[in-house]
């Protein structure tokens, strides 16, 4: 390989730009992270997350049950659009079978939340409510609002 000058790299060429000796440095660090002797807690069960945390995990945990829960309801809207009986068979199922009932409350329940929680992070991005106190009553007016709506969504199922 050649660069821009007809010669050949030499042993210290970097390509993007980064000095081999801040290279060194940083493996040197690296290599101490990794055999440091500080003690490692790997049963999570142990800490204990701040309510911030565990509604920014949960908003993450709600998108996945959203983005699977996608198959029943694409299902259900395909189903009932194909025909009179379809439509009449998702209807009789959402009224009357206990399962298709928990599974669209559970559907409702996790948009409630990760709505909620997407509203909480607009306004984080917004740097609003971004100091720790902020984030905590954030993170309670998050859950609360969530819990009326989810409420509300069993409420409106059952």
């Amino acid at each position: 390989m050649r660069l821009g000058n007809g010669r050949a790299p030499s042993s210290n060429h970097c390509p993007l730009g980064v000095s081999p000796n801040l290279r060194r440095v940083g493996q040197k660090s690296v290599y101490n992270a990794v055999n440091s002797k500080r003690p490692v807690n790997l049963d999570l069960s142990t800490i204990h997350f701040p309510l911030p945390a565990l509604t920014s995990i949960t908003h993450r945990i709600t998108g996945v049950i959203l983005f699977v829960g996608l198959i029943f309801a694409f299902w259900a809207l395909g189903e009932s659009l194909s025909s009179p009986a379809g439509f009449d068979a998702v209807r009789d199922a959402l009224a009357t079978n206990i399962l298709a009932k928990f599974v669209a409350w559970g559907l409702l329940s996790a948009l409630a939340f990760h709505f909620v929680a997407g509203i909480k992070h607009l306004l984080m991005d917004a740097d609003i409510g971004v100091t720790l106190e902020g984030s905590v009553q954030k993170a309670q007016i998050t859950v609360v609002v969530s819990a009326v709506l989810i409420i509300l969504a069993g409420v409106w199922v059952w």
